[in-house]
């Protein structure tokens, strides 16, 4: 990989301005190759006389030591020199070039000027940030003198706290990019002296080393100290301890995952095929009974086949999360080292598909099966046994599979649950969001309810469309995920006095009326009820597809650099973002589909069609979650700063000892 795609994968996008403009730098120096070809070109005419004094002359510089060493010296004052004209409060540096008549000069001077602008820019920069983290110290000191003054019996949940905090201190050393910056600056002057043949770098780098960004120190030593401090009193002298809390390693990829993930992967597939030879074996389409198994089994099944999709979209967004290099695990507020990666959650969704198609091959087999004829409640039970293992895992209580990540998962929900009774994080309304793109699967559940609970699956048939109880929830459990998104809106405006709030709330109540309406629409028929639902459903759909696109992605920016996109990007391929932006469009007149009740097609049945538009759905909402948190990471749309101090457990009031109360 050349250094320039490197680089630029290496920065920390939030603070992409304050790099070195390397791309600039190289453009400037591709002019300085372009009139020096041709003025070479131009020399080629010149006479043989000229040429062989100028051979004379080369011949005469290498047989006299004087000369040579004169020459060397002239080229040390021609090439550059540095002239520092203001240290301390701007820390501003000039380059100054001598050779400005030559050819090229009037270019090469240009290169050296912006230079020095892109390096007083990252000066200055890396001033500021020493100044914010030295802030963040002094005040930290205060809060653990307060701490240790009051003799605070300091627990484990705290500790990591104060390891989180601490931890953030360090590691600004690595954000700014300082290392990044100061190897471009040795990169591109090594480039200016491969072209112009000068050696100009030893001389500016000799200067770039001697600077703020190249001899300041005061984060290192500041680390010391704050790992000194926090082993002394937080930990007991344990000095393993304390590196382990204040610079966790990041999780190790384990080969038996990666097996693992193979094995399970290939069964699947496996059993993907083995279905439909059973069924094209059987010409089970065919049967008498599709119809039957389609309204009884297949929505049954359609819950796992759903969890699974989703699922995998969410392991392809953590793959491309980590190789655009967006900080997810902090967003979420994953503690470092226990976030799953994408091959642990695509190893959890291929187990999960080879239980559900083992389901589903053994549930064929029973009912064609003549000696399993007898017993058809128990092979009806497969899928809710299937659902019994899955439910006892997720809430198992043990240390395995990913207990952390399952806990998260279950806080989560029961916030989203109680919503507006919690405080809204950005964990809570991602988590609610996925919920809206998983109404298919809520109805799925219900059916469980319905099909096990009032008995239906000992006859084979169910009558739970008949019921107006199932017909209520069927409404209500639709509006559930979009009302908690509501009230949740509603909480951060309260608090965040943002109406931006509020416009989301409206967006997601619009959605809650149509679906009202295009219910009312079944029960009730008429053609007023349809076109009611028609028009609901319809600004609905325009509502939530320009706040996916504006607000969420923020794109559709006219005045940007990146015309009709953002300023910020993460893919260089700007096709990308136009092609994800019609994507969703689509995806939405699917889902609108569903709401509309076109719901039947001559060579699908009722349930596969809606289970086909569940998953569009799905898909749509896993392309929303890579542009989204993009968005969030480089511009913090939701108020949430990737980067910002973890808070201490105890609050620190910065006045006078006299004013204090304790």
């Amino acid at each position: 990989m050349k250094f320039g795609k490197e680089f630029a994968a290496q920065m920390v996008q939030e603070w992409r301005d304050a790099y070195m403009d390397y791309n600039s730098l190289k453009a400037v120096l591709k002019d300085i190759v372009r009139i020096r070809q041709r003025s070479v070109t131009a020399s080629t005419s010149k006479s043989s006389l000229k040429r062989k004094v100028s051979l004379y002359r080369a011949f005469s510089g290498l047989t006299s030591r004087h000369r040579s060493s004169q020459r060397k010296n002239e080229d040390e004052v021609i090439l550059v020199h540095a002239v520092e004209q203001q240290e301390g409060a701007n820390g501003h540096y000039q380059t100054m070039f001598l050779m400005s008549s030559d050819t090229g000069g009037e270019c090469e001077l240009r290169f050296f000027r912006r230079l020095d602008d892109e390096f007083n820019k990252v000066v200055n920069f890396y001033k500021m940030k020493v100044q914010e983290v030295m802030d963040e110290a002094n005040e930290l000191t205060k809060q653990m003198d307060a701490l240790i003054a009051l003799r605070i019996n300091v627990d484990k949940p705290m500790v990591e706290f104060h390891g989180a905090d601490l931890e953030n201190l360090a590691s600004n050393e690595r954000k700014p990019g300082r290392f990044l910056n100061l190897l471009a600056f040795s990169k591109i002057m090594k480039k200016y002296d491969k072209i112009t043949s000068r050696n100009a770098s030893k001389t500016y780098m000799a200067m770039v080393d001697k600077s703020y960004l190249g001899s300041s120190d005061e984060i290192t030593r500041l680390m010391e100290r704050v790992e000194a401090t926090f082993i002394k009193h937080f930990v007991n002298g344990n000095r393993r301890e304390g590196k382990k809390i204040l610079r966790p390693k990041a999780r190790r990829e384990r080969h038996r995952i990666t097996f693992s993930l193979g094995f399970f992967s290939g069964c699947s597939l496996a059993l993907v095929v083995a279905t439909v030879v059973v069924i094209q074996g059987r010409d089970l389409l065919k049967s008498e009974g599709r119809t039957q198994y389609m309204d009884n089994m297949f929505p049954l099944y359609s819950l796992f086949g759903f969890i699974v999709l989703h699922m995998l979209m969410y392991s392809a967004n953590i793959c491309f999360w980590r190789r655009y290099r967006v900080n997810y695990s902090f967003i979420f507020g994953f503690k470092q080292g226990t976030e799953l990666g994408y091959r642990e959650v695509s190893l959890l969704s291929s187990v999960l598909a080879v239980l559900a198609l083992a389901g589903v091959i053994s549930n064929l087999d029973m009912e064609m099966d003549e000696r399993t004829r007898s017993f058809e409640a128990l092979t009806e039970l497969v899928p809710l046994g299937l659902l019994t293992v899955v439910v006892l895992i997720i809430f198992c209580p043990f240390n395995i599979i990913y207990r952390s990540s399952r806990f998260i998962l279950i806080q989560s929900a029961f916030h989203c649950l109680c919503a507006p009774l919690y405080k809204v994080t950005l964990q809570d309304f991602f988590l609610a969001d996925q919920l809206t793109s998983q109404v298919q699967a809520f109805r799925s559940f219900e059916f469980y309810v319905c099909y096990y609970g009032w008995g239906d699956f000992k006859i084979r048939s169910n009558k739970c469309h008949r019921s107006g109880v199932y017909k209520s929830f069927y409404f209500i459990v639709a509006i559930v995920p979009y009302w908690i998104r509501f009230l949740q809106s509603l909480r951060r405006l309260i608090e965040e006095k943002d109406a931006m709030h509020g416009y989301n709330g409206l967006k997601y109540f619009s959605i809650i009326v149509a679906v009202f309406m295009r219910t009312t629409h079944d029960l009730q028929k008429g053609m007023s009820w349809k076109i009611m639902a028609v028009v609901s459903s319809g600004v609905a759909t325009i509502i939530a597809t320009y706040w996916d696109i504006v607000i969420d992605w923020g794109l559709l920016r006219k005045d940007s650099k990146n015309r009709w996109l953002r300023d910020k990007l993460l893919i260089s391929n700007r096709s990308v973002y136009f092609v994800a932006m019609a994507l969703n469009v689509v995806l939405r007149l699917a889902w609108m589909q569903s709401v509309l009740g076109f719901r039947e097609a001559p060579f699908l049945h009722r349930q596969a069609l809606i289970a086909i538009v569940a998953c569009l759905e799905i898909i749509r909402r896993g392309i929303w979650n890579f542009f989204r948190l993009e968005n969030e990471h480089l511009n913090n749309v939701g108020k949430y700063r990737a980067f910002k101090s973890v808070p201490l457990p105890f609050n620190y009031d910065n006045v006078d000892d006299e004013d204090r109360h304790i």
